[in-house]
Parts: C-alpha cells; structure tokens; sequence
C-alpha cells in the first residue's frame, strides 16, 4: 500500500497484451510460497520509468537504430572513443540522474521489508533500486553514478565528475537527437570533437564508469558471492531481463 500512484512513461515499453488473470494468480502463488525469494532484473523494469531499454521489440536500442554500446576494448585503448562516451554521457547525465524508481523497484523494495526477498541482483546500472530503497542487492555490472581510475583505483561520484567536466567545457554545448540506455545520448562526431575529458585527480589516469561494458567480464568474487545468495534461496524470480547477457 505504500507504492506510489505515479503515472508510469510508456515512452520505452513495448506494446503488451492485458495481464491474463490467471497468470497473475500463478504468481500470486509463486511468491506467497517463496520463503527465501532470489529476484533477477534487467533493464525492463526500468522502461517505465524512462529509461529505453537494448531488445525490446519496436522501441528497444536495438530496434529503433543501428547504434550498439561502447566496447570495453575500445574505451580502454582509445582516447577519441573516450572522448566520444564522455561527451554523449556529459550530455545525457542530468537527464539520466534524474529518473525516479516505478512500481516494480517499489514493490521488490516493499517485499524485501516484509522478510519475503532474501537477495536482489540486478544486470541494471541506473541505480534506481538503490532510490527505491533496496539494501539487501548486488548490482551485477556497477551504476553509472560511480567513476573510478583505472591506473590507481581511486573513485568518485558522477555528479561530482559533472562539475569538472563543465569547468573544462564551459563554451561547449551540444544538443543530442536521441537517447540510449545506460545515460547515452547520439552526437554527431562534429560535436564531440572539441570536448575536453578531465583525468584522475591523484594520478592522471584514465576515468571510466563502475560500469562492466560490453566485452567486459563480472569479477569472480561478485559472481561467487551471488551464487552464494541464490543457493541459500528456495526460487528464482526474473523480471525484465531477456537473460542474454
């Protein structure tokens, strides 16, 4: 009862079909008999609350463009691909930030308070079940509002990194003409070439997002441990995720 009333975006979520009666019944069942509930979600559970989502049929990334995610690889060894993830993301941040938990992050969070969700692991790097209040929940590949140096570890939050970034660009301006998941907006290579990328304040290194990119591998010791968290549970919920990655 504690959920909020506001209206969701349907900007990103793909035409269904009305929940079938019976079905929720089932998982009305399912849950009520899960004692120890293990819950898995992706990024759509987050489409509406206005974040576009990479496979969902119609308005996914996928389906709306031939645009594909930045490569570990890539953002590792190139600077002009740097140059070009910070400048969209610089862009797309406030945007970003601001997106709210919907019904669905609520729910998993309300559930968690009554003793019923035992763990939480997200593929998600929107931080919005850490808004909804979520404690007890591993975010599988990082959050976007995490910056850390790849040479020397150090690690700062994405707002604050906004404001060195402004203070580098402060004539620069850019409109974007679409946007991604994950804080990405398009450019155009015109406009992100005179964008200036802050380094590490300790030791020059490079900056990147606590993101796993594509390419990028989860570290063991995450994956052990949400082993860890799905063997002391007794069932397994998916929500949002087409289990691909």
């Amino acid at each position: 009862h504690s959920v909020s009333r506001a209206s969701p975006n349907l900007t990103f979520v793909p035409a269904c079909l009305p929940p079938d009666p019976m079905e929720v019944e089932e998982l009305q069942r399912f849950v009520s008999n899960s004692k120890r509930l293990f819950v898995m979600t992706g990024a759509g559970i987050s489409t509406e609350s206005g974040i576009p989502d990479y496979r969902s049929e119609g308005v996914g990334l996928y389906a709306r463009t031939d645009r594909r995610p930045v490569q570990h690889a890539e953002f590792v060894r190139s600077a002009s691909a740097r140059q070009r993830y910070w400048a969209r993301n610089f862009v797309g941040w406030p945007q970003f930030s601001s997106h709210q938990p919907n019904k669905a992050h609520l729910v998993l969070r309300d559930w968690e308070k009554l003793g019923k969700l035992h763990w939480l692991v997200t593929q998600n790097v929107d931080a919005l079940h850490t808004k909804a209040g979520s404690q007890r929940m591993t975010e599988l590949h990082g959050c976007t509002h995490r910056v850390f140096c790849l040479a020397c570890g150090d690690q700062l939050l994405r707002s604050e990194l906004q404001e060195h970034f402004e203070a580098l660009n402060p004539t620069w301006k850019a409109e974007a003409f679409g946007v991604a998941p994950d804080g990405d907006v398009f450019l155009t290579d015109e406009q992100v070439r005179n964008f200036q990328v802050p380094a590490c304040r300790k030791c020059g290194g490079v900056l990147k997002p606590d993101v796993t990119f594509f390419g990028d591998t989860v570290s063991q010791e995450k994956v052990s441990f949400v082993h860890q968290r799905l063997a002391e549970s007794d069932s397994m919920l998916v929500a949002g995720s087409s289990m691909q990655v």
